[in-house]
């Protein structure tokens, strides 16, 4: 298949976005002093003096385009039923939930359970940015009762949150994988647990070691716990489980939540106050989503993923270079999108047609496809997952950096694994 060389020239927009953002934060030593809102503003601006083909009119219809992509509305959606969960229930839900937890739990040990509930809740919701919304504010209530660093209970709900991303069977990324690859949803799953346990359990390991090396941890001695205000949370939980829809198990824990606050007397004022909070909470998250899409959507009309998708096939030969292709392909796309279910869909067409010219198996594929972009996805500080967590607690992206120990195991992991057949090629041999 000819690939189109494109235009290199057309990625300098993320280029100048990446030298504006992390330039000006090392430069002030202030993670807080860019927004990452301007910063794409100039990244669009840039792209809007390139390509003097297309007059201004037509750069805006193009954007227009990307706006309107169907992942790119259910994200909005998300994170505005999102919000208005986590606004109704406040920071009084969050400490009921935290106080539940350090019940049972010794506080040194209560990152460690952060971790996997957030691997556990993400997995059976399906959306890294509804987990990260509802345990968050969790983890920085826990944070701010034991004294342990938020930086580092945020940086765990946003691991866990990744895990299940990559994993359950009604996540985007997973759905997208498989269909365009062709491969069994089941199959693909299994090839992702593999790789995906090992990293999952050395970082419950780093936890604990940390846990034990660590000073002093404040005692704490729980409060008296309202149930009715762990009620939502359990819901939400259950409901993600069973596999219901996400947009259906949000609705039902805003409605849910609503009742149990009026109940306990809040006010119907009080409750719309709170969800009109919450869901101006996450207006910057929305806009910078938007932006992306805008921006992403010029860089592909001048030639610019052209120009990395045929970089990348030249580069990389043989089965591992392969899947070594496959998984910078993915990864490239998902720092030009921000946006692992775009980077998949977008990767895919090339993706299959390299795993059909080295060998590599449909479900391989469709498993490097999702772990690397969701790898990415959980460590660029312009994504949604790390936006949303400092939007929900006030840790900065760039401090979660040291501590994303998931995401960098998870990425040996999968480089591990491109050395050893997978589960469908090892079946087709016996």
């Amino acid at each position: 298949m000819e690939q189109n060389k494109g235009n290199a020239w057309a990625l300098l927009p993320i280029a100048a976005f990446l030298v504006i953002y992390i330039g000006v934060s090392i430069i002030f030593k202030d993670f807080y002093l860019m927004s990452v809102v301007v910063a794409f503003l100039c990244a669009i601006l840039v792209a809007c003096l390139q390509n003097r083909a297309l007059d201004f009119d037509k750069k805006l219809a193009v954007m227009a385009q990307g706006v309107a992509d169907k992942n790119i509305v259910t994200m909005v959606l998300i994170f505005l039923c999102a919000g208005v969960f986590a606004g109704i229930l406040g920071r009084e839900g969050a400490q009921a939930v935290a106080d539940l937890l350090l019940s049972f739990v010794p506080a040194r040990f209560s990152v460690v359970v952060i971790f996997v509930v957030s691997c556990l809740v993400s997995t059976a919701m399906g959306t890294s940015c509804g987990t990260i919304t509802v345990i968050a504010p969790i983890g920085a209530a826990v944070a701010a009762s034991t004294g342990i660093s938020p930086v580092l209970f945020v940086s765990s709900v946003v691991g866990g949150a990744m895990f299940g991303d990559n994993l359950s069977f009604i996540s985007d990324t997973t759905i997208a994988a498989t269909s365009t690859q062709g491969c069994n949803m089941r199959d693909k799953f299994r090839e992702n647990f593999l790789i995906a346990l090992p990293a999952a359990l050395l970082t419950v390991v780093i936890l604990i070691v940390i846990a034990f090396a660590s000073g002093e941890v404040n005692a704490y001695t729980p409060g008296e716990i309202n149930l009715w205000l762990l009620v939502p949370y359990i819901l939400v939980l259950i409901g993600g489980i069973v596999g219901i829809n996400v947009f259906l198990v949000l609705i039902g824990g805003i409605a849910v939540a609503a009742v149990v606050k009026l109940a306990l007397g809040a006010g119907v004022s009080g409750v719309i106050s709170a969800m009109g909070g919450g869901a101006a909470g996450m207006f910057e998250v929305i806009i910078v989503t938007v932006l992306v899409s805008m921006l992403s959507a010029l860089m592909r009309a001048y030639g610019g993923f052209d120009a990395l998708l045929y970089g990348i096939k030249r580069v990389f030969r043989g089965h591992v270079g392969g899947q070594l292709g496959i998984a910078t392909l993915v990864s490239a796309m998902d720092i030009a999108t921000a946006n692992n279910t775009v980077a998949i869909v977008m990767a895919a067409p090339i993706a299959k047609n390299i795993s059909e010219e080295y060998g590599i198996t449909n479900t391989k594929t469709a498993s490097l496809l999702d772990i690397f972009g969701s790898v990415v996805q959980g460590l660029i500080p312009y994504g949604a997952q790390l936006i949303t967590a400092t939007a929900m607690t006030g840790v900065g992206a760039l401090e979660m950096m040291p501590y994303m120990f998931y995401q960098y195991l998870l990425g040996i992991s999968a480089i591990v694994f491109m050395f050893i057949p997978s589960i469908k090629a090892r079946h087709a041999k016996s």
